[in-house]
């Protein structure tokens, strides 16, 4: 897939099958408005292109007006949401930047500079509660209206449902900001995941008590930044980790702001996952995760983030955490055991 801040780019396909959205999640009414867009593409030889935002535009209100409530929990990040509109088999995705600019783009301006000079638009395809442009004045009718006399198709998708229930975003930060991950994972259509390259950090986890930790290293860590300060999900998650080794590994991590922290945090103010694995890699050596891309499935919230007195105590807090993230894959294994027990005697 190809990818482009902005629409100023000679490489850019201008002929195209489009949709627009902020795409937070890219849950799965997102993934059926996506293949409907690359059948549509293909019946009509245009190529697919999905048109987003960053920041989200409620993040840039919430700023102007400097009332941060009105930004939502985000999902994904950046880097996650244009490899899962890649995974859909998108041909080319548009990261225009919301700004001032944008904000007050009169409705027929959006139409003629991004979708008739900008993309050359053959087809649009957008959900049944789109609006655009300064105020959201621009609406589906408009679209369509536009679409007659410009010489482009306009259609409309209607609201996917699972088990009488809407697929949204809104319906996906609700469940990772209970820790349903379960029911996360089902709108979405995979586990919950956040990638990214593994940062340094303090080393604090080397540093916590050996007896305690049970390995040479005390609880070394793997540092990912989320970024954007109001994650989705947050706590201590039972996760695994792909991207270190053939299989994936088991772990347990924080996602959150590190409350047991001092200011000197070198990741100080930002949102970072640490997770740290259950069986270190030997071939990885001390440093040998640094720069790599990884991938981390939460699977299971244990509990929300905790702020301990101590070293001695987030030394015994993260003890337990490992713990009860072992006895998780234990009873797992177990379940997945006899289930295919059942399997084989069917």
């Amino acid at each position: 897939m190809k990818i482009f801040r902005g629409l100023d780019h000679p490489e850019v396909t201008r002929h195209c099958a489009l949709t627009i959205g902020n795409f937070d999640g890219v849950h799965r009414g997102h993934q059926a408005m996506l293949a409907l867009l690359r059948s549509e593409a293909q019946r009509r030889g245009l190529a697919s292109c999905a048109l987003t935002f960053e920041p989200h535009p409620r993040d840039y209100f919430a700023q102007v007006l400097n009332k941060p409530d009105l930004a939502p929990a985000r999902i994904s990040t950046l880097r996650d949401k244009l490899d899962q509109l890649a995974q859909c088999g998108i041909d080319q995705a548009i990261v225009l930047p919301f700004n001032a600019r944008l904000a007050a783009q009169a409705p027929q301006a959006f139409i003629g500079d991004v979708l008739l000079k900008g993309l050359g638009t053959g087809y649009l395809l957008v959900g049944d509660d789109f609006r655009f442009g300064h105020q959201r004045a621009g609406d589906y009718a408009m679209l369509v209206e536009a679409g007659r006399k410009q010489g482009f198709d306009v259609a409309r998708m209607n609201s996917y449902e699972s088990d009488g229930l809407r697929v949204s975003s809104t319906a996906v930060r609700q469940a990772l900001g209970q820790g349903e991950m379960t029911a996360a994972a089902k709108l979405l259509g995979y586990p919950y995941a956040i990638s990214g390259h593994v940062v340094h950090g303090r080393k604090l986890g080397r540093q916590l008590a050996e007896s305690r930790a049970g390995a040479g290293d005390g609880f070394r860590t793997l540092n990912l930044r989320f970024d954007h300060w109001k994650p989705a999900a947050s706590g201590i998650f039972v996760v695994l980790v792909h991207g270190l080794s053939a299989q994936p590994l088991p772990g347990v991590a924080n996602l959150g702001v590190r409350p047991s922290l001092d200011p000197n945090d070198v990741n100080g103010g930002r949102v970072l996952l640490e997770t740290h694995c259950l069986q270190w890699p030997a071939e990885l050596g001390g440093d040998g995760a640094y720069g790599k891309i990884i991938r981390v499935e939460l699977l299971h919230k244990l509990h929300d983030e905790l702020k301990y007195d101590s070293l001695d105590a987030l030394t015994t807090g993260i003890a337990k955490d490992c713990a009860d993230a072992r006895a998780f894959f234990h009873t797992a294994s177990h379940a997945e055991t006899r289930r295919q027990t059942t399997r084989d005697r069917i």
